[in-house]
């Protein structure tokens, strides 16, 4: 599901990534453990293409992410890969239900989605979501009414939303207390394992 070989990234003379190889198969969580600066950030955001690496080559979600891709395959490659942040980008006054929906625009036209009229089905998916992450009572409430904790599980609620192939977490649980962190990586990983989706996650 992800092969990486020989990924290199530099910034200047600084060489932040330096021959890279990752494998990780379907419904695998893989933990990539180090301190701020290590590179971590810069490794995710060169497999969904948010950074181009300078070297190596790279298979995300069974799609060869080329250094010559066009629009269209950037956009295809982030339709499979879904992302979790550290913080929780969120939208405070919409629902939470509406806030995991937003997962499905990139599977909706686009007048859909600036009227926010949503498929039953769409509708039907995020529930599900949010079932699988324990905040589907809270659907209709405000987001910006829940804890820190709730807001990041809203998060993962919509990354799931996406039905990606995989998902790229970036220190999604740094900012919480440790119980917390764990309840949050805990849904994480066991809605992965049942839909079969590979999960890379940043942790310090």
């Amino acid at each position: 599901m992800i092969r990486l070989r020989g990924l290199t990234k530099r910034y200047g003379d600084n060489a932040v990534l330096r021959g890279v190889d990752l494998d990780a198969m379907p419904g695998e969580f893989l933990v990539v453990l180090g301190p701020s600066g290590a590179g971590k950030s810069t490794l995710l955001r060169c497999m969904n293409r948010l950074v181009r690496p300078d070297e190596g080559e790279m298979t995300v979600a069974g799609q060869a992410v080329r250094a010559d891709a066009g629009a269209a395959d950037l956009r295809e490659l982030r339709r499979r890969v879904a992302m979790v942040f550290q913080h929780h980008h969120v939208v405070p006054r919409l629902s939470v239900l509406k806030n995991v929906l937003t997962g499905r625009l990139g599977a909706v036209p686009v007048w859909r989605s600036v009227l926010q009229l949503f498929r039953a089905g769409d509708v039907a998916l995020a529930m599900d979501c949010l079932s699988r992450v324990g905040l589907d009572h809270k659907a209709q409430a405000r987001t910006d009414s829940l804890s820190g904790g709730q807001m990041q599980r809203v998060g993962i609620a919509r990354a799931l939303a996406q039905r990606p192939q995989v998902i790229l977490a970036d220190e999604p649980v740094a900012s919480l207390d440790p119980h917390t962190a764990r309840q949050a990586l805990g849904y994480l990983r066991q809605a992965c394992r049942e839909l079969g989706i590979t999960v890379v996650c940043n942790l310090h």
